[in-house]
Formats: C-alpha cells, sequence, structure tokens
C-alpha cells in the first residue's frame, strides 16, 4: 500500500500546479490553489463515507488503468490509504505556504477639511490634511487551539512634517499610547503582536475559554468600530481605545444567553533604565512609576439581537507634565483612576415587519470616571489630593444604506461632564477623541463599497462643542485641567484651548 503514497503525492502536486499556472494573479493562483485543495479533502470525505470494496477497486481502476484481480482488502488496508492521501495533502499545503504566516493589507488613503475656533475666538485650520494609512496584518494558527496574530502600522501625512514642532507638544509624537494612530513618519512599527490558545474545556469543565499576551489589540473596540467599519475588539470603547501591552483571560459561563466574563491587565509604560545604564532595566527612581492597568469585562447577556456589556478598570500611575510651558521636561506622577462602563446595543427589531429596522443597529452606553489622587497632586485641575467624579453618555445608530444593497449609515451623540475622563487617545478622529469630550460632540458617516468589500468610501462629519478644556489631555492640572472658555481666556490661554472642533473627513481603502 505504501507505493500508491509518492504517485497520490505526484498526481496531486501535478493537478494542483496545472490548475494554477494559467491563472492570470496571484489571487486566482491562491484561489485556484484553495479549489483543488476543497476537491482533494471532499474525496477523502467520500473514502470515508463509502468504506467498501467498491469504492478500493474503483479508485483502483481509475489510477492504474485495469481493474485489480486480487480485490479482497480490508478495513484497515482502506484507513491507511485514507492517511495516504491525507498526508499527501499536508505535503501540498505546506508547500503552498499552508504552514506559513497568513498575510492582508489594508490600506487607506484620507482628505480631511479641518477647522477649529479657539476660546479667545481665534483660529486655526487645516483645508486639505491628506494620510495613507497602511495595516499589514498576519497571522497564523499552528494547532486547533494556538494561535499567533500581529498587525504592523504605518500612518504617514503627506510630504510628512515641515520640520518644526510645537516643544510644548512636540515630544508627544510618538508616545506609546498613539504611535500607530498618529499621522507622524514613515516607520512601520508593531500595532499588535500576541499569542492566542482557546480550548473548549477548563480543568474538566465544559467552559470554553481563552487566554493571550503580548500588545493586545486595544483599539477598534465594542461600538466604535461600527463607524470605523472595523472587527470589535474586546475594549468597550466608550473608555478604553488605546494601545497596549498585557494579557487577557475570557470565560464562556453561559452559551445560550452568551454570558461571559474577561479578565484584563496590561501595562501603559514602564518604569526601567536604559539599557547603557550602570545597571540596565532596573527601576529608576528620578523617573515615573510605570503604569498599570487591570480590568474585568462583563457580558450578562448577547443573544444577537440583543447585547448588555459592562466593564470596569482601576489606572495606577497616571501622569501629566510637569511644566505648561515646556512639555519637554517629562512627566509627574499625579494618581490612579477607576472608570465604569455599560452599554445596551439591540440588532434585528423590525423582525419581518421590516427589513430596514432588522438591519439596524441602535446603541446607548454610561460611562463613569472617578480619580483617585496622590495627596500633593491635582487630577483634573481639583484641588491637591481632590477625588472628582466624571460622567458621559454616547447615543447612537447604524442603520442601511439609502442609496446602495450593501453600504452603512450612522448617527452619533455623545456628552461628557466636566471631570469626565477617558483613555480613548486612540481613536482614529484626528481633531482629538470625541468619546472623550467634556461638552457635546456630533457625528454623522456613511460608507459605501465600490468594488464588493474590496474597495469602500466614507464620509465623516465630527463635530465637538467644548465646554471643558482638557478633554485631550492627560491626567493631571496641567494638560488635564477642566476650566471653562471664560477660565481659559481669563488666565491668559485663551489661544491654547480649543472652543468648538470641525472635521470632514473623506477616505478611500482597500482590503484584501
Amino acid at each position: 500500500m505504501n507505493s500508491f503514497k509518492p504517485l497520490l503525492t505526484s498526481l496531486a502536486a501535478a493537478t494542483l500546479l496545472a490548475s494554477t499556472l494559467g491563472a492570470d494573479s496571484m489571487y486566482e493562483r491562491f484561489e485556484a490553489m484553495e479549489k483543488e485543495m476543497q476537491k482533494l479533502k471532499a474525496e477523502i470525505a467520500s473514502l470515508k463515507g463509502k468504506k467498501t470494496l467498491a469504492a478500493i477497486k474503483n479508485i483502483e481502476v481509475d489510477e492504474e488503468g485495469s481493474d485489480d484481480e486480487e480485490g479482497d482488502y480490508h478495513d484497515d488496508e482502506l484507513e491507511e490509504r485514507i492517511d495516504d492521501i491525507e498526508e499527501s495533502i499536508a505535503e501540498i499545503n505546506r508547500n503552498t505556504a499552508g504552514s506559513h504566516l497568513k498575510f492582508n493589507v489594508d490600506y487607506r488613503f484620507a482628505i480631511e477639511n479641518m477647522h477649529y475656533k479657539m476660546a479667545d475666538g481665534s483660529k486655526a485650520d487645516n483645508d486639505a490634511f491628506m494620510t495613507n494609512r497602511i495595516w499589514l496584518n498576519m497571522g497564523y494558527q499552528a494547532t486547533n487551539n494556538l494561535s499567533f496574530a500581529a498587525q504592523l502600522a504605518y500612518n504617514k501625512a503627506f510630504g510628512a512634517r515641515s520640520g518644526s514642532s510645537d516643544p510644548r507638544n512636540g515630544s508627544f509624537e510618538t508616545f506609546d499610547w498613539i504611535s500607530n494612530e498618529n499621522a507622524f513618519d514613515d516607520q512601520l512599527r508593531v500595532r499588535s503582536a500576541y499569542i492566542f490558545y482557546k480550548d473548549m474545556e477548563f480543568m474538566g469543565y465544559d467552559i470554553p475559554w481563552t487566554f493571550s499576551i503580548g500588545r493586545r489589540p486595544s483599539t477598534d473596540g465594542h461600538l466604535v468600530n461600527l463607524r470605523d467599519d472595523t472587527r470589535e475588539n474586546s475594549p468597550l470603547g466608550h473608555s478604553i481605545n488605546v494601545e497596549f501591552d498585557g494579557l487577557s483571560s475570557s470565560f464562556m459561563l453561559n452559551k445560550e444567553t452568551g454570558t461571559y466574563v474577561k479578565l484584563c491587565a496590561g501595562r501603559g509604560m514602564s518604569n526601567a533604565s536604559p539599557r547603557f545604564s550602570s545597571t540596565p532595566y532596573s527601576k529608576n527612581s528620578v523617573d515615573n512609576s510605570s503604569i498599570d492597568l487591570a480590568g474585568l469585562i462583563f457580558v450578562p447577556y448577547d443573544d444577537r439581537t440583543y447585547q448588555i456589556a459592562t466593564q470596569y478598570y482601576y489606572a495606577a500611575n497616571l501622569i501629566d507634565v510637569k511644566n505648561p510651558a515646556d512639555y519637554t521636561q517629562g512627566f509627574d506622577t499625579v494618581g490612579n483612576m477607576h472608570s465604569g462602563t455599560i452599554h445596551l446595543k439591540t440588532t434585528g427589531l423590525g423582525g419581518s415587519y421590516s427589513e430596514f429596522l432588522y438591519d439596524t443597529i441602535f446603541f446607548a452606553s454610561f460611562a463613569v470616571s472617578k480619580t483617585d489622587p496622590k495627596s500633593n497632586q491635582s487630577m483634573l485641575g481639583a484641588d491637591l489630593g481632590k477625588s472628582r467624579s466624571g460622567t458621559s453618555f454616547w447615543l447612537g445608530t447604524q442603520f442601511p444604506s439609502l442609496i446602495s444593497d450593501e453600504g452603512r449609515w450612522g448617527v452619533e451623540y455623545n456628552h461628557g461632564s466636566k471631570y469626565w475622563r477617558s483613555v480613548t487617545y486612540g481613536e482614529d478622529t484626528n481633531i482629538g477623541s470625541k468619546l472623550a469630550t467634556r461638552g457635546d460632540a456630533y457625528e454623522a458617516y456613511m460608507t459605501e463599497y465600490l468594488v464588493e468589500d474590496v474597495l469602500s468610501l466614507q464620509l465623516r462629519y465630527t463635530y465637538i462643542d467644548y465646554k471643558y478644556s482638557g478633554s485631550n489631555g492627560f491626567f493631571g492640572g496641567t494638560s488635564g485641567a477642566a476650566m471653562s472658555m471664560s477660565d481659559a481666556r481669563a488666565f491668559g490661554i485663551g489661544d491654547q484651548v480649543v472652543d468648538k472642533a470641525q472635521d470632514i473627513r473623506l477616505y478611500l481603502r482597500y482590503k484584501y
């Protein structure tokens, strides 16, 4: 029986190569490979289903050109033959990149018209800010349980920069939380890279669970992903949308109700001495403490029509700039923060009565933040050691396009109180995170697909009316201070505090 193995491999490889040589493009060649592989797998399934001498003899006739008179094969011989074919398929799969990283590309060109009105009445604008953004996604599933995924990112303004930079904030251009969301230079950076393990049982119990560690995909979370036209990642985007290194583990508690819990932890900034210091990578008492975050996501119900999701996290050793006149002097550690979020999302309310409503999403989200400052520090501009709470609510809908069958349109509104603080620096809004707004933010967008699901276009309008400063600052009393527009003018910094911001963005996006 082993004599058939080289023949099977040769026949399958020849068939595969012959089917791909005539293809006109790389896409067509890989598509042909996939189809041929599916045929071989179907043949395996057929052999396993028949398990008869007739099936064996028919295959012998097809391959040898004449009937085999010996005839009497047993089930174990059939199983051996099937094993040979499966091994041959595995070999072909390895030779056609089946054992290598799989790649896909997400490229976006965007042009934005941005206008700002400052607290003192002055204005700033950019009528045509253009960017190139590339995401290079990669992944490989080594076993049914273990896989690896990563994303490299490039995000740059057309023509790079003028070469000048405001010394007060220029040093933040490559800050780790926004290194890939900021249209800065022509570097290809790691946006995410992690190993992922999943299993259907946990310690002998019927509890599906997962574990992952690395640079986690902690941007484009729940609800935010709708307008960004991306697959949702695990954080609730109302209060967390930032690049982070850490780990997470989830447990499915009830499959029928979709109930699950997810534990997350990570580090947003490390206290470590330089490599060529006398004690490399030891803690440095001069520098700020490491910023750490631990959180819990609990989804009590998700049946694909209704979803209720909650999130709590505690962030330790948060920072703000030391000197508002010279941000390059570094940071102060100002304290810690609690945050809680709950949202409700509904899909398919129309049922059989309205196809439009059946494909419409409605959501409402509420979040709260509470500072826990050091005794000698001010957080968000409050008195020294004084804790402050802030709230935010967010309403939105996404519905089918009014001009095409595949497009999606959406409208959103969110409001934040004076001391509201999110960690949404990675939000894909170049005028500043709208979900961090201390005031009111309005947004409308339309996403249309021009060529299947490969080429899309989006037009988006965002308007932010700030009531207080510091929405996009850090956590202390310097960049994060919450003061009214009139207070900003009284302190003589009205030209540095944005009162109103507007962004009209058009993009073309290619995903394959």
